[in-house]
């Protein structure tokens, strides 16, 4: 059994997000969110180790950046789950960490997909 060495609570999200690294850019879905990093849903997943800049927000009043690390892929859907990666958020500053908490508190209130 795999250990996780998260120190935050992921939470459900139906955000999408915009993620560059060098040649590439991705528009993808955030399938959970943390304080610590997020998995992102995609079926080109950077490589692991590999640098990245995304940028998500929740809503029209707040929107985030944040360097971040990949910390593992999966390229295509598995019995483990759909392909993506795990992303780390890398020295978000004060101003950011708020943001993103409200962010991940919006995401918490929303109804969950299909009831609105």
């Amino acid at each position: 059994m795999p250990i996780d060495n998260r120190k935050t609570t992921r939470f459900t999200s139906r955000l999408r997000c915009w993620c560059e690294s060098e040649d590439i850019t991705l528009y993808a879905r955030v399938a959970n969110l943390s304080e610590g990093g997020m998995f992102l849903q995609t079926s080109t997943p950077l490589d692991a180790g590999r640098r990245a800049r995304v940028r998500l927000g929740g809503g029209v009043v707040h929107e985030v950046t944040a360097e971040a690390t990949v910390m593992w892929n999966r390229s295509r859907r598995q019995d483990k789950g759909p392909a993506g990666m795990g992303l780390r958020f890398e020295g978000l500053d004060s101003g950011a960490q708020d943001l993103l908490r409200r962010i991940i508190s919006d995401e918490q209130r929303s109804p969950p997909f299909g009831l609105s």
